[in-house]
């Protein structure tokens, strides 16, 4: 079992900047991890994913603005995410997963407005 722990959320203009942090109780230097986010009404998306090697995965729309990385030593999976746009706006999700189980953190709020 994986208890997940986001932080870092905020309010911030267009334009910043953001580092989200997702802490797990054990180690996840084997475990697939993934940022998802959901914005009011809409249904939960993949925001970005890294294995267990290093490989990385974003969606189309973060793309050359967000940064996924770990450090398994601290069992943290970060997210950076830079040129923030209103349509970024969502709760924050991070996942672990190992075969055959996922775990969801509780969420952080990233607001980005004016």
């Amino acid at each position: 079992q994986v208890q997940l722990v986001e932080s870092g959320g905020g309010l911030v203009q267009p334009g910043g900047s953001l580092r989200l942090s997702c802490a797990a109780s054990r180690s996840i230097f084997s475990i697939y991890m993934g940022w998802y986010r959901q914005a009011s009404g809409k249904e939960r998306q993949l925001v970005a994913a890294i294995t267990s090697g290093g490989i990385t995965n974003y969606a189309e729309s973060v793309k050359g603005r967000f940064t996924i990385s770990r450090d398994n030593a601290k069992n943290t999976v970060y997210l950076q995410m830079n040129s923030l746009k209103p349509e970024d706006t969502a709760v924050y999700y991070c996942k672990a997963v190992i075969p055959g189980l996922s775990y969801w953190g509780q969420g952080t709020q990233v607001t980005v407005s004016s």
